[in-house]
């Protein structure tokens, strides 16, 4: 009769390829069965984003087959159980990742969008908040213009925003409280208290990632942000043109320094290459080449991936229907792909933390 210990001394040859270590060291494998006929356990990974998942998967069936026995069968139930950095703050979050980049009118705003869709795509829960105060686009993105959040009492009594939901998505923007025919003239102090009302009065519930779209630059709302939260890491979103990577530097800058020192966890290229429909093979680098990955490699940071520059994108956005929700959408693929490089960045910090 097999053993639950030959099962454990197999699986303790699989290591996680991001966490380099082994999973049973790891404590990833659960609910060990075995029968004359099967072996079934269950394998938990730190992300349902996991890119790594079908190669661990595959491992952990070669090592059955080479310590135990390479005729049984063998079951695995590939799960996850996202971790993070809760606070008492926010005990119900376990992950918030800003969006951020040094200027306007690089996608930001889309990046974010399509990240929280895509990380929610693998099963993750997660929430959107939109505190890009001056121009908050999350309502037209989403199609919830005209959108009022309810209040909701806690069962504790206390009165909280519900986010409205789109998609399955969780979403809060500072769109849906004010006019969107007019200006916000707020000073600093006006800024910081309403971003912070998106966080601490809202009933987000139980969230493995919440995504965090920042305005451009690095002003008031960022320090708000980064400083009173308790922030996993950012992503900084730039195109491959000079003018935009130097603004993307200084942004970079402001999360490494050390009175706020956030993670990078890594940089996206929006608008890299354009290709014809008429020519499908070919990509055109409009706005230069490679701008992306040079500044991510300057900061020993990774690059999580390359958006084309697609008329239907834009288009997506304006007409409420994110390219995430689009399954015929070729651009999707780069953003589940970048959402599991994000995941995958935060599971590796946490896990050195």
């Amino acid at each position: 009769m097999i053993t639950k210990e030959q099962v454990l001394h197999a699986l303790s040859h699989v290591d996680d390829p991001d966490l380099k270590k082994d999973l049973v060291t790891l404590n990833m494998i659960k609910n060990v069965d075995i029968t004359p006929s099967a072996i079934s356990f269950e394998v938990v990974l730190t992300t349902p984003a996991c890119p790594m998942k079908g190669h661990i998967e595959h491992a952990c069936r070669n090592a059955i087959a080479l310590f135990v026995d390479k005729d049984i069968t063998v079951n695995i139930n590939m799960t996850s159980r996202v971790i993070g950095t809760q606070s008492n703050q926010l005990p119900t979050i376990k992950n918030i990742i800003l969006v951020a980049s040094g200027k306007g009118g690089v996608g930001k705003s889309t990046v974010a969008a399509n990240l929280a869709l895509a990380l929610q795509a693998t099963g993750a829960k997660t929430g959107l908040i939109d505190a890009d105060i001056y121009g908050p686009s999350v309502p037209i993105m989403f199609g919830v213009e005209g959108a009022r959040p309810r209040a909701t009492k806690t069962a504790d009594g206390k009165t909280k925003i519900e986010p409205v939901t789109k998609y399955g998505l969780k979403l809060l923007s500072i769109g849906f409280f004010t006019d969107p025919n007019q200006p916000v003239p707020w000073r600093g102090p006006m800024v910081s208290t309403a971003v912070k009302q998106l966080f601490n009065d809202a009933e987000w519930g139980e969230l493995d990632y919440l995504v965090v779209d920042l305005p451009p630059g690095t002003g008031d709302v960022h320090i708000t942000v980064a400083q009173g939260f308790p922030i996993s890491g950012a992503v900084v979103v730039t195109t491959p043109q000079n003018v935009a990577l130097s603004d993307a530097v200084r942004g970079i800058g402001m999360f490494l320094m050390d009175s706020i020192n956030i993670p990078l966890l890594g940089v996206v290229e929006n608008m890299a290459y354009f290709t014809p429909a008429e020519l499908p093979d070919n990509k055109y680098y409009i706005f230069g080449k490679d701008g992306g990955k040079r500044l991510a490699e300057r900061f020993d940071a990774p690059f999580l991936g390359e958006i084309p520059l697609v008329k239907n994108i834009s288009d997506s956005g304006d007409n409420g229907l994110p390219v995430m929700m689009d399954e015929e959408n070729p651009a999707r693929e780069a953003f589940l792909e970048i959402a599991g490089k994000v995941a995958q960045q935060l599971a590796i910090k946490q896990a050195v933390v």
